[in-house]
């Protein structure tokens, strides 16, 4: 099956950034997943996120792996570099990739498949090592491209739609990252873009290995009753944990008040905030052990939280851990480089 390209002609009043794009600058080819697919309203948030925050398509570099959701890159970004890995390789790519030119903003796009079944150790060594990326994985629950059959991600006791039903525990990718060392973690449906956008806006400008683990609806194997990824489900058992937005910079607004009081704080645009700092018995997002207890509580009450999980405000990468060059490496001259025998003899012996 094929579709005619997008019209590269826009209305002239589209709206524009900062830099003098419109949305439109920021999609890609049309799709041809299933109508109704969620992956295709993560490649729409994906969209608008990458407009909202003025970054230059060139300047953002896609990598996937295999799998419905690893098709989507074709479908935004149409401007941005792209590379379509193995199954399940995606993760150590990207990792190549930014070694060699940390100057790229980093976007993984993967599936439940790709990153929960083959391709686990890659995801694993890429939350532990801090790469700085933003790791979205489409979670639909199911192998969409061989027809359905059970994922690493489905729940015990789910039913697919010939009515068998899953035996196997499923692998929580969101208590994974946090175990091994992720920095930003967050969960989301792909039906809920006023949640999905701003944690994907946060996500891209974070330093460090952020992971949004999406829930994404497969409307043609995955989203009938029984199903515990459909969208019926997920929107009867959501549980949000925090209402979210990303706020551009501006003078800094400090305050100072005990745990349990409430304060008000008065915003740049005039408006007050009430704040009720949190107490000692309450969840703090920046406590790893605190996050993964509050994960596992409510998936034991048949709940999916949603929104920021956990973050690490003193996050660092892997080019901090590694004190790489700044400079990415194919613009450094042959003598950076190639620097001689004489330098490797220091070297070599600097490990003797």
């Amino acid at each position: 099956m094929t579709f005619l390209p997008k019209p590269k002609l826009h209305h002239p009043h589209l709206a524009c950034n900062t830099l003098g794009y419109t949305r439109r600058d920021y999609e890609g080819a049309i799709s041809t997943l299933c109508a109704g697919c969620g992956h295709d309203s993560i490649s729409a948030a994906i969209v608008r996120a990458c407009f909202e925050l003025d970054l230059p398509p060139h300047r953002i570099a896609k990598l996937s792996g295999i799998g419905c959701s690893s098709k989507t890159p074709t479908y935004f970004l149409g401007n941005s570099h792209g590379f379509n890995s193995v199954h399940g390789r995606m993760p150590s790519v990207l990792t190549g990739a930014n070694l060699a030119n940390r100057e790229l903003i980093y976007l993984g796009v993967s599936g439940d498949g790709d990153s929960a079944s083959i391709g686990l150790g890659q995801f694993a060594h890429a939350m532990r090592r801090g790469v700085n990326m933003t790791y979205i994985v489409e979670n639909n629950g199911v192998y969409g491209l061989t027809k359905g059959q059970f994922s690493a991600t489905s729940d015990k006791g789910a039913k697919n739609k010939s009515g068998a039903v899953n035996k196997d525990e499923a692998i929580d990718l969101v208590g994974l990252a946090i175990e091994l060392g992720a920095s930003f973690v967050a969960r989301s449906f792909s039906g809920d873009k006023a949640q999905l956008v701003p944690l994907i806006k946060a996500a891209l400008t974070h330093q460090g290995a952020a992971f949004i683990d999406v829930i994404s609806p497969c409307v043609t194997f995955n989203n009938h009753q029984g199903s515990t990824k459909s969208f019926d489900y997920v929107r009867e058992h959501n549980e949000a944990v925090n209402f979210l937005d990303v706020i551009a910079g501006q003078e800094e607004i400090t305050v100072d008040y005990a745990p349990g009081a409430v304060e008000l704080v008065r915003q740049h645009d005039g408006s007050l905030l009430r704040l009720r700092k949190l107490g000692e018995d309450d969840y703090d997002p920046r406590d790893r052990a605190a996050a993964a207890a509050f994960l596992e509580r409510h998936r034991r009450a048949g709940e999916i939280v949603t929104g920021l999980l956990y973050l690490d405000p003193e996050a660092s990468e892997l080019h901090h851990a590694l004190g790489t060059t700044a400079t990415p490496l194919n613009t450094l001259g042959e003598d950076k480089l190639c620097p001689g025998a004489a330098a490797l003899e220091r070297l070599n012996a600097s490990l003797r």
